[in-house]
């Protein structure tokens, strides 16, 4: 078998729709109630709240479910606040706080593989959330980072009380996780010099896209750090297959969100979009990570898009920044690959951390 049909390689056992049928619901409901009321603005920030919740749930008895659930919500609250505050601030103290929050994600790994996920989730959310205010603001809408933070506490209350129900409803029984694939191992991993040092070329990483899209004021380069975090391997421990899995998937997905950018122009449409494709992401994430990160990606780069949708042109060059997030993204590959190399001479490896 080559190496580009590994990367497409399909699982067919590992199709789970009910999974995607709790995430249309999850995302449809708010986008409803939202709409209704004139505050669709806030539609992202109480999705995103709501899945990532979702996503952070380790299964189990219900006591031992809701704290990294809480967290995840408190969390991402805070981020949510700092990103859109910071968002369309100085680009030096913008790219000084992604870099900051990058490395603190890397090496959140310190405190188990499930804690590790949830600050890889977070870290995605972040880049949309520094990037967001400059697309309201085009148009028109100057949207308060705090009131875009309580969106996010609202949708991860809600996600919260609907695992209630459901425990309640089910008899208080033991749940499994929503997202197996995502282990809950809350063991402490030693942080080694390999890891440090991937975490931190992690983090230079993506300020270096930060500061191409924010510092030089290049139009519509807003996708490149957002491309080069979720191409990235967040973990020394993840195969170079999953690395480049996570490449191939993110290109496809840029493809697949300038198509729907360039095609759907009703906002209501792009968010049914948006919908559409993270439901075939939680349906096919055990099929391929590759159509799982193609499906994920193309959500999140519309969702960048969603303020204030453009043009041919403009989306041309968003394609282009894509490639040059990518590209940033297999240097750290490389990179990754080497320092495994080095690691697997000096030391026994790490716990192996999930994709995200």
């Amino acid at each position: 078998m080559t190496q580009l049909a590994k990367v497409f390689e399909l699982n067919r056992q590992g199709l789970n729709i009910a999974r995607g049928v709790a995430i249309a619901v999850v995302l449809l409901l708010p986008l409803v109630v939202l709409g209704l009321i004139h505050q669709d603005q806030y539609w992202l920030s109480v999705s995103f709240g709501a899945l990532f919740v979702g996503v952070s749930d380790p299964g189990g008895e219900y006591a031992h479910r809701v704290p990294p659930m809480a967290l995840t919500g408190v969390a991402g609250a805070l981020l949510t606040a700092l990103g859109f505050g910071v968002g369309g601030q100085a680009w030096g103290f913008v790219v000084l706080v992604a870099f900051v929050v990058t490395l603190l994600g890397g090496l959140a790994v310190k405190f188990g593989v499930h804690r590790f996920a949830q600050a890889t989730l977070l870290n995605v959310w972040f880049i949309i959330a520094i990037t967001l205010p400059d697309a309201y603001r085009a148009d028109h809408i100057h949207p308060n980072a705090w009131a875009q933070a309580l969106a996010w506490l609202i949708g991860s209350a809600l996600w919260i009380a609907f695992t209630c129900i459901v425990w309640l409803a089910r008899g208080r029984t033991a749940e499994p996780s929503p997202v197996p694939e995502i282990p809950g191992d809350t063991s402490p991993v030693k942080l080694t010099r390999p890891i440090i040092l991937f975490a931190l070329i992690r983090a230079v990483a993506l300020a270096a896209a930060v500061a191409i899209a924010f510092g030089l004021h290049v139009p519509n380069a807003d996708w490149m750090p957002l491309a080069t975090i979720v191409a990235m391997k967040p973990s020394l421990q993840q195969s170079t297959l999953v690395g480049e899995q996570r490449v191939a998937g993110t290109i496809i997905g840029a493809a697949v969100a300038t198509l729907f950018l360039l095609t759907v122009h009703n906002k209501y449409g792009l968010e049914v979009v948006i919908v559409v494709l993270a439901v075939v992401a939680a349906s096919i994430r055990g099929v391929n990570y590759a159509w799982y990160c193609a499906a994920s990606a193309g959500a999140v780069l519309i969702a960048l898009d969603l303020p204030h949708p453009s043009n041919l042109a403009d989306e041309g060059r968003r394609v282009l920044f894509t490639f040059v997030g990518a590209g940033i993204a297999v240097v750290v590959l490389l990179l990754a690959g080497l320092l495994a190399k080095r690691a697997a001479k000096t030391a026994p490896q790490s716990p192996q951390a999930s994709p995200a």
